[in-house]
């Protein structure tokens, strides 16, 4: 699985890691899942599209 986006707030220390978002809700609202497997339901606006450096 590839993980495009980079988690911004600093919820559960997770502030950098890298996530993937599994599915959209309303409200703002998504489903993120971290390499290690942990998931949870987060607002679109804790994450943003990660700056790959080459």
């Amino acid at each position: 699985m590839e993980y495009p986006y980079v988690y911004r707030w600093n919820r559960q220390d997770r502030k950098g890691q890298r996530c993937a978002v599994t599915a959209r809700g309303t409200m703002n609202s998504c489903r993120v899942e971290f390499p290690d497997g942990y998931r949870m339901i987060t607002s679109r606006n804790a994450i943003a599209k990660a700056k790959d450096t080459p």
